[in-house]
């Protein structure tokens, strides 16, 4: 080997550690802070507390109650059990009224 290869060799040895010491610095102070504005963009917001559920009544655990014997999902169970809840608000009672016929 000759002194020019190995000189060479050296060479690209230096410079291709050299790009990755190069790569490791500090942004330039000249960019503006966009990059830490887009940080705080994706960053996902805190979410307040819930405020404790109150407890539920008598009435409308029996109403529930009477809608999952009837297997009513959706709107017919709201339905449902919206009417049932004035029924029994109407009553002024914990004890249920009779129950609304389902329509075929």
């Amino acid at each position: 080997m000759t002194i020019k290869t190995i000189l060479s060799a050296a060479s690209i040895a230096v410079l291709l550690s050299a790009g990755s010491a190069f790569a490791q610095s500090a942004e330039p102070a000249a960019q503006p802070s966009k990059p830490a504005a887009v940080a705080v963009k994706k960053a996902k917001p805190v979410k307040a507390a819930k405020a404790p559920a109150k407890p539920r009544s008598a009435a409308s655990l029996e109403c529930s109650k009477h809608a999952d014997e009837k297997k009513l999902k959706g709107k017919e169970r709201r339905k449902f059990r919206s009417a049932c809840l004035k029924a029994a608000k109407k009553a002024n009672t914990n004890i249920m009224p009779p129950l609304p016929v389902k329509k075929s």
